[in-house]
């Protein structure tokens, strides 16, 4: 089997068929990274580039990692120590690392769109990693394998994302994912940091109590409060926001029911997610990390063109 797009642009592309037939394959590569040789040739001979104009830890080494374990050739490249600094532009760059040929192109840019621009002007896979604002498809892909893994199940689920939510591209993949998988969504925050036309536009619920929101789900995905993106303050102070809507041991323990803690990563310890919470045993956010490898070995090894 193969998706239905030739690029992993955005969860809003996908249908409900390519995100199991995603899930479905990560499980199997999973079972490959449990094992003593944790690499595969699936990719021999395919080269990768990772074309990263955003600084990033965890998806660029999930990334180079997946890449590694399949057996493709990897090309890292930086914004910061390239060309791209002297005025060349983003077309011109990814023309002159394509004529190396290379068959796909992993990309991370604060630009909403940018992957899309670049899917319409070159011959190769595009993987967004990240575009701005708008969307982050990975992240989503293997935050409903971590909620399947350990729940059993995706649809049905209450799943409620706390936090930034304007800002944050990693909330509108995943209610994209979730909302085409069967599950209830509700976003909770402040109200200066969700967006007014999330409701109606993508018919989720809108709650700006974070307690009345862990009493209502089963999983809590917390979102980074993302400063470097705000134009204006939006709270009064990140004290004052931990205060009134961070999560701590003491919240979770007057609930009257046991939930799933998940966080994107990196946490903002004592903001969003205090410590104890974060390494606690409603947390599964190391593995979220882990599956992050799966999945993307999953997308890569769908997208190749390899597997027919």
């Amino acid at each position: 089997m193969t998706l239905s797009t030739p690029h992993l642009l955005g969860i809003k592309d996908l249908t409900k068929e390519d995100i199991q037939l995603i899930l479905s394959t990560a499980s199997q590569f999973k079972e490959v990274l449990q094992r003593p040789v944790k690499k595969v040739p699936s990719l021999r001979d395919i080269t990768i580039v990772n074309l990263f104009f955003e600084n990033s830890t965890r998806t660029r080494m999930s990334f180079e990692l997946a890449e590694k374990r399949l057996s493709a050739d990897v090309l890292n490249f930086s914004a910061t120590a390239s060309s791209v600094k002297k005025g060349e532009t983003l077309l011109d760059t990814v023309n002159n690392i394509l004529s190396m040929k290379v068959d796909m192109v992993v990309m991370r840019h604060s630009a909403s769109g940018a992957p899309h621009f670049l899917a319409k002007h070159i011959n190769a896979a595009i993987i967004n990693a990240g575009d701005g604002i708008n969307e982050h498809p990975t992240q989503a892909l293997l935050d409903a394998f971590s909620m399947k893994e350990k729940l059993g199940r995706i649809q049905g689920l209450k799943v409620a994302i706390i936090g930034d939510v304007m800002h944050s591209r990693v909330a509108l993949s995943n209610i994209y994912l979730l909302k085409k998988m069967g599950a209830e969504v509700m976003v909770a925050g402040p109200p200066t940091l969700i967006p007014k036309y999330l409701q109606q536009a993508l018919d989720v619920r809108v709650e700006y109590s974070v307690n009345k929101a862990l009493q209502w789900c089963d999983v809590a995905n917390v979102l980074r409060i993302q400063l470097e993106r705000q134009s204006q303050p939006l709270f009064s102070s990140l004290r004052e926001y931990n205060l009134a809507y961070g999560i701590s041991r003491k919240l979770l323990e007057n609930l009257d029911k046991e939930i799933v803690i998940m966080h994107p990563g990196p946490i903002n310890r004592g903001v969003e997610l205090d410590s104890d919470v974060a390494d606690g045993p409603s947390s599964i956010i190391l593995n979220q990390v882990e599956n992050g490898v799966a999945v993307r070995m999953a997308v890569l090894y769908l997208l190749s063109g390899t597997q027919s």
